[in-house]
């Protein structure tokens, strides 16, 4: 069987042609009129008042934090088991990163470790739907309302989840997703930042846009970045969200099989197919070694390459990151669960185009490696 790689986007020829559509009509900046049309769409579907497309997630937070103002002196609450995304601008801006666990079941973040972390320095917390798997957000939300503390909300490897009924990306003061090309949608690279606050929004266009006055453009009362999103790609966005109900089946559909062929595997965590209601979506489809095993994931990782399949590492986990050192902070307590998720853990082929004959066979070889 040939080398199978980790993913594999879901573009079709109707992808294609609205990307070729927007060259013909001559869009291809993001003066293009696809840009807002992707952003009303959007933000429609998950039931958010104001949507600003930017260049990648990476954008989006960027503009997140600086939009709600985070400086030298704050303290943000986020996971420690997340990409490095989250946690980039906060150290840039010179705030504090206060780093919480994941739970073992859902690898999402612990809530009561985020309550026990708030302080009067506290100025935003970061809540991540990790894999496809919704947080318990709810319980989070509550607690910032009690102390007026804005959520930043990252569904990035949750389009189209949802909580208790109510679309990820609606709960937080400002939410952000990706549509890198591993994204359920996708635009190749590209992201999103939805809020239901007017002053926000605007503040977010401001700053993907450099900060141009719109009275006189190129007079710059405060610094902005270039962050904005083609109309070449919010075409292929849109293209992409007209079919998000399909996309969501289908990796769902790979992950259900998956669950069953891993059914019997012992020794090995697999993900929650469900939390409170919500089928997992299954960006991902990880396995976390159990204690006992004398090898580690990237051990792990390396036979199954020598096999043809193509594997990650999860996330490395951010309190435990060399470059925190840089910005004059040591490694803080241990936190556990990330540490095993980050030592342990890596994920599956789970791409568009994956096959059954070929997760049936990479589950062989998965237990073939784990059994030697």
């Amino acid at each position: 069987m040939d080398f199978i790689p980790v993913s594999t986007p879901s573009l079709t020829s109707e992808d294609a042609d609205a990307v070729a559509q927007a060259i013909r009509d001559g869009w291809i900046s993001a003066e293009g009129p696809q840009v807002k049309d992707f952003e009303a769409k959007f933000s429609q579907a998950v039931g958010v008042e104001h949507g600003i497309a930017v260049a990648n997630g990476t954008a989006a937070l960027d503009i997140a934090f600086e939009a709600l103002g985070i400086g030298k002196g704050d303290e943000v609450i986020l996971p420690s088991f997340t990409i490095i995304s989250c946690l980039s601008h906060v150290l840039r801006s010179g705030a504090t990163p206060v780093f919480v666990d994941a739970l073992e079941s859902t690898w999402n973040l612990d809530p009561q470790q985020v309550k026990d972390s708030i302080s009067p320095k506290t100025k935003a917390i970061v809540v991540v739907h990790i894999y496809g798997l919704p947080a318990d957000i709810d319980e989070i939300h509550v607690l910032a309302n009690e102390h007026g503390i804005p959520v930043i909300e990252d569904s990035a490897e949750a389009h189209g989840q949802h909580l208790d009924g109510k679309p990820l990306g609606s709960w937080g003061t400002v939410s952000t997703f990706s549509f890198y090309s591993n994204k359920l949608v996708t635009t190749g690279e590209g992201g999103m930042i939805l809020t239901n606050d007017e002053t926000v929004a605007e503040k977010c266009r401001t700053l993907r846009n450099l900060s141009f006055n719109p009275e006189r453009r190129f007079v710059h009362d405060s610094l902005g970045w270039n962050y904005r999103l083609t109309a070449m790609q919010a075409a292929l966005g849109l293209s992409q969200l007209a079919r998000i109900d399909s996309l969501l089946e289908h990796k769902r559909s790979i992950g259900r099989h998956y669950q069953e062929l891993f059914s019997e595997l012992d020794g090995v965590a697999l993900p929650l197919a469900s939390h409170r209601g919500s089928e997992n979506v299954y960006w991902v489809f990880g396995l976390v070694l159990e204690a006992g095993f004398h090898h580690d994931a990237r051990d792990i990782m390396a036979m199954l390459h020598e096999r043809g399949i193509g594997t990650r590492p999860f996330f490395f986990p951010l309190h435990q990151q060399p470059v925190l050192a840089g910005y004059g902070f040591g490694q803080q307590r241990s936190l556990p669960v990330a540490e095993w998720l980050g030592r342990q853990g890596f994920y599956l082929p789970n791409g568009a185009d994956s096959t059954p004959a070929e997760r049936e066979y990479v589950a062989a070889q998965v237990r073939e490696v784990l059994q030697k």
